[in-house]
Order: C-alpha cells, then sequence, then structure tokens
C-alpha cells in the first residue's frame, strides 16, 4: 500500500510538471473517493494543493464530513456557495422550456442534478485558472466502466488518479491514508437530490462491479445492468466522436 500511494503522489507531480503547472485542486464533496483524492494531492503537493467545498442545497452530514477531509489531510481550503446560482440558472433554463412546451417533468429531476455537477466543474476551473493548478478528477474504476458519472461534470476533469482502482481498493487506500472512519464506512452518494445512493441508482452494488472488474462470476442480472450500463455511456468515454470521410 506504502509503495502504491506513493506511486500515485510521484504520478501527480510528474503530471503537474508536464503541464506546467504550480499545484492540483480537487472537489471535496464528503464521500470516499474525494476523501482519497485530497489526501493524495496534500501529499504531492503540500503548499500548492486545494481542497473546494461546493455546497449546493447539500446534506449537512456531507458538509460536516468534507470539513473533517480538510483537516484529516491538511490541505488548504476554499468554500464556494451554488446553491443561488443553481437556483437562478436552472429557474431561468425551464421558464424557457416551459415558454416553448418543451419542459419535460420526468427528466426535471436528472437535468436539474447534472446542472449541480457542472456548476461545479465550472467553479474548479475558474479558481484553478486563478492558481495555475490542474483540476483532478475523483471518478474510481466502477464508476469510469459503468459510466457513472455527469459528462463535462464531474468527469471534467484534467487528471484522474484512482481509474484504475475498484471502490474496495480506494477504500483501502483511505484507510491508509487516514480517512475518518465514517467516510470510509458511509453509503456512496454523488449528493444530486436528497435520499440519492449511487447503488440503488444504478440498481447494482459497487461489490458486484468491482467483482465483475476482476473477472469474478456475478449474477447474470447484474451482469446485464454492468454492461448495458457500459455500452450506453461509451460516449462518456471517448466524449469527442468525430466523423471521418474516409468511414473509419
Amino acid at each position: 500500500m506504502k509503495k502504491t500511494i506513493e506511486n500515485i503522489v510521484q504520478w501527480l507531480q510528474q503530471s503537474a510538471h508536464e503541464a506546467g503547472v504550480n499545484g492540483l485542486i480537487v472537489g471535496v464533496s464528503g464521500g470516499v473517493d474525494s476523501a482519497v483524492v485530497a489526501h493524495l494531492i496534500q501529499r504531492a503537493f503540500p503548499d500548492h494543493s486545494l481542497g473546494v467545498m461546493m455546497p449546493l442545497n447539500s446534506n449537512p452530514d456531507d458538509m460536516k464530513h468534507a470539513a473533517k477531509v480538510i483537516e484529516s489531510s491538511g490541505i488548504n481550503e476554499l468554500t464556494v456557495d451554488l446553491t443561488e446560482t443553481h437556483q437562478l440558472m436552472y429557474t431561468t433554463i425551464c421558464e424557457q422550456l416551459k415558454q416553448q412546451n418543451a419542459f419535460n417533468e420526468n427528466n426535471d429531476q436528472l437535468a436539474g442534478a447534472n446542472l449541480r455537477a457542472r456548476l461545479r466543474m465550472s467553479t474548479l476551473y475558474t479558481i484553478a485558472a486563478h492558481y495555475h493548478y490542474l483540476v483532478v478528477g475523483t471518478d474510481n474504476a466502477a464508476e469510469w466502466y459503468t459510466g457513472y458519472f455527469t459528462k463535462y461534470g464531474d468527469g471534467g476533469v484534467d487528471i484522474l488518479p484512482l481509474v484504475e482502482f475498484t471502490k474496495h481498493e480506494v477504500r483501502e487506500l483511505g484507510r491508509y491514508l487516514g480517512v475518518p472512519d465514517e467516510i470510509l464506512s458511509k453509503k456512496p452518494s454523488a449528493g444530486l437530490w436528497e435520499g440519492q445512493t449511487d447503488e440503488s441508482e444504478m440498481g447494482t452494488t459497487y461489490d458486484k462491479i468491482d467483482a465483475y472488474l476482476k473477472g469474478e462470476k456475478i449474477p447474470e442480472s447484474d451482469k446485464e445492468i454492468i454492461e448495458k450500463m457500459h455500452g450506453r455511456t461509451a460516449h462518456k468515454r471517448d466524449p469527442l466522436k468525430q466523423f471521418h470521410r474516409s468511414g473509419k
């Protein structure tokens, strides 16, 4: 574990050096993935790493956990409350959609949630420009394979240090790094709406996704869900699909 963390830290330092930037920034949500990244980038750049908390009608417990991550990692901190920004922007958009009779009640919750993720991405890049930092993503192997992230939201980042680690492995990294136990054990949630959890939304569990990625046998119903998610989210992993006149 020590060697793995050393390798990630060195990779983070190398990535920043190659990009010619001063340091690294991550959004801290109160979840385990962002907690691990916060600890890692603080190790890579003790004086030039930044954790940004971005409350947006957030669960108070998530913000408490995010604050504990800031404390446990020792990372520099900045808070930007996006609640009013999101409300104004989404209300304006919906008013225009309703005038065109294009507002879709069935898609309202997801559209508003994805706007949250994209506002947070925009916030991170705006701050990163002032610090001259790279934006570090928090997606793990399970999320990346299934496409369980918002395109140009939490998927809109410069580098992904955890993308080859299963959810279980991320928790093990967190345990070694000193992430608080209450964060390691909490149910994974993107915090996009009240009561939302990743596993209830996906219809399968991280344990089963992890097992699938390791080539282990899982129930056929879970396998179908995972493969279906992977197929329909291919555009997220390769977003710039291009037309080629050669047909290739």
